[in-house]
């Protein structure tokens, strides 16, 4: 079992087959991540915010780029402030840090205040993405796990067992990778994460294990230490 996790949801992930959230996503998510805190495991959370807005759609609508993140950024604290409200209705400390100040609705980000958080027992929600442009969630993710020294990043995504050599959706001859180096990644520029984020977690050794959140019990079985999804490291 891991001692501290970082987990990156994806905003559609939350949306289901809604617009913006759907209410069974939500608490289904939250009552695993239950299940992982009660075991005594640190969990935080990084969300995006993809079910709102994506920025490279606002561009081709002709919005500046940095005008387009921002907006993908406050996406991402509207995400994270669902999560903290689902997780708390089922008797989860929660805490939201950003990246933004935005301090009427959530802490701001100091990386020896979210490690207190979760030292005593609270699930800390990571929203505002790096508070820059031209960075993902996924560059977030590795940025924070490498700051509170998570052991592991969890990225659960929507329908997808793990990581394979097409899209699987599109490819019927797609092969999936049971264990892959960052250097495989990089080299065979797999739709992982981007390229930052691999480089990040690659030079501070934050293993990655990527699975399908779809399927009942995954993200306790991924948190716990079972090896199935695809595993970098």
């Amino acid at each position: 079992m891991y001692k501290r996790i970082l987990l990156k949801l994806s905003g559609e992930a939350l949306a289901g087959n809604e617009r913006n959230f759907d209410p069974v996503c939500l608490k289904t998510i939250a009552e695993e991540i239950k299940q992982v805190h009660d075991l005594g495991v640190e969990v935080s959370i990084v969300v995006g915010g993809g079910n709102f807005i994506r920025g490279k759609a606002l561009v081709e609508m002709g919005i500046d780029r940095v005008q387009g993140d921002s907006m993908g950024m406050l996406a991402t604290i509207i995400n994270a402030l669902a999560v903290q409200s689902t997780l708390e209705s089922i008797g989860v400390d929660t805490r939201v840090q950003t990246s933004i100040d935005i301090h009427k609705v959530a802490e701001p980000f100091i990386q020896r205040r979210a490690v207190r958080h979760l030292e005593k027992g609270r699930v800390v929600i990571f929203g505002g993405g790096t508070g820059s442009p031209y960075f993902s969630t996924d560059t977030t993710a590795a940025l924070r796990a490498s700051e509170i020294g998570a052991d592991v990043i969890l990225m659960a995504k929507n329908g997808v067992d793990g990581v394979y050599s097409a899209d699987p959706r599109k490819d019927p001859n797609a092969v999936k990778y049971d264990r892959l180096s960052y250097m495989d990644v990089l080299n065979k520029e797999l739709q992982v994460m981007d390229s930052t984020a691999i480089s990040m977690c690659m030079e501070n050794h934050i293993r990655l294990v990527v699975f399908n959140m779809n399927e009942p019990n995954n993200i306790v079985r991924a948190a716990t230490g079972e090896e199935f999804g695809t595993i970098i490291e």
